[in-house]
């Protein structure tokens, strides 16, 4: 679950941490007693939506002269001039893809003196196990570009979890991201409170660029954005609460309710698959043939007529699906209750689109005979290759 850069921000400074005064901006008249709750006198309009590159975004309705979506303002009549122009437009960046997101919300922040600008996140490397910070000077920039052309700019350093972050960790990162003077005095608190409030609040990402070096010498939190692990949202309500809706696409809301893994694409063949791996593989064997996923979905082991059922509708509910492909190998998913909820979901909202099922293991054989007898138009499909073909030539006729 991902939340908004002010959100993130109040929580951050819960623990202790050096951000600038801000105040949220929940509707267009909001500007002006927002400007003047702050001591300016420069301000920063910053749009708030799920995606990055919100600097060098553009507004769709205001053409290509239009100025991005983080903004200065020298005056309380400029932020309140930026505020009307900014809100309830479509902000597109590199992170929105062209249709672009719009913003619903700003962030009204106090400005800041930089003298240096630092990259810094926090998150699980799988390579070690282990929490770990990623850090560069090169902050303010595409990290992916710094990683592309000069990597040896990027740090890693690990955490190791009985022993949290200690003297040596900080003194690691205080070199990596050439920190001196009262700006490494600051390190030796913000670097293990950050990794507190990755940890208590169970992150999945804490990025901050920039972290910047101000010139008066101090670190300051100039962005942040946080992620949370889903699975471990049970044990936030605090967390669950600032969860934004309108950021997210309504399908996988939907199936975040009967706990499938649904993530939507841009493509137009729906797939219904047990077990991410396989899912992964299912929409590269569709591209490998010349079409695209429109979905990654995921029932799960475990998946119940039910939650199948969802699943079906869920794809279906898509305009953009144009064909179906469903692939269950079943070990503890059994076929037989894959092809129940097909059938159920199909008997309910109908069937438009081409149909392609490939079932293999535990009653296969069920499940195969409860597709034959339903009546519906399914066409069965061999193996995953097989599937695959016969999927892509019913979507391109």
């Amino acid at each position: 679950m991902n939340i908004h850069e002010y959100q993130a921000k109040q929580l951050l400074k819960s623990f202790g941490l050096p951000v600038a005064q801000g105040v949220p901006v929940l509707n267009a008249g909001e500007g002006e007693a927002a400007a003047k709750a702050l001591p300016g006198p420069l301000y920063v309009v910053k749009s708030q939506i799920h995606a990055g590159g919100r600097g060098k975004g553009k507004f769709k309705e205001l053409g290509a002269e239009a100025k991005g979506g983080v903004r200065l303002s020298k005056s309380v009549e400029e932020v309140v001039a930026n505020v009307k122009e900014m809100f309830g437009n479509t902000l597109v960046t590199k992170q929105t893809g062209p249709a672009g997101k719009q913003v619903n919300r700003l962030y009204i922040e106090d400005g800041a003196d930089i003298d240096r600008e630092l990259y810094l996140s926090i998150l699980v490397d799988r390579s070690v196990g282990r929490v770990a910070f990623v850090v560069s000077t090169e902050g303010g920039m595409d990290i992916e570009t710094v990683a592309h052309d000069t990597p040896e700019k990027i740090i890693t350093v690990a955490i190791d979890p009985e022993k949290g972050v200690t003297d040596a960790d900080v003194r690691a990162l205080n070199e990596a991201l050439k920190l001196t003077g009262d700006a490494a005095k600051d390190g030796e608190t913000v670097f293990p409170a950050l990794y507190k409030a990755f940890v208590e609040k169970d992150m999945s990402l804490l990025e901050v660029n920039p972290l910047i070096v101000m010139t008066n010498g101090r670190l300051r939190l100039l962005d942040a954005k946080v992620s949370f692990d889903n699975n471990a949202l049970f044990r936030h309500p605090d967390v669950v609460e600032l969860r934004d809706t309108t950021e997210e696409d309504e399908k996988e809301i939907e199936a975040s309710k009967y706990d499938l893994a649904y993530v939507a694409l841009d493509g137009n063949i729906g797939c219904m698959v047990n077990g991410a791996g396989l899912a992964m593989a299912t929409m590269d064997i569709i591209k490998l043939y010349g079409a695209e996923p429109a979905n990654f979905l995921d029932v799960g082991g475990g998946a119940t007529k039910e939650k199948v059922t969802a699943a079906f509708k869920i794809i279906t509910a898509d305009p953009a699906v144009e064909g179906i492909l469903v692939n269950i190998f079943g070990g503890i998913m059994k076929c037989d209750v894959i092809a129940e909820g097909v059938v159920a979901a199909v008997k309910e909202v109908g069937l438009k689109v081409p149909l392609v099922v490939r079932l293999e293991g535990t009653n296969v054989d069920l499940g195969k005979k409860i597709l034959r007898e339903s009546g519906l138009n399914v066409t069965p499909a061999d193996d995953l290759d097989d599937a695959a073909k016969k999927i892509v030539a019913a979507v391109k006729g």
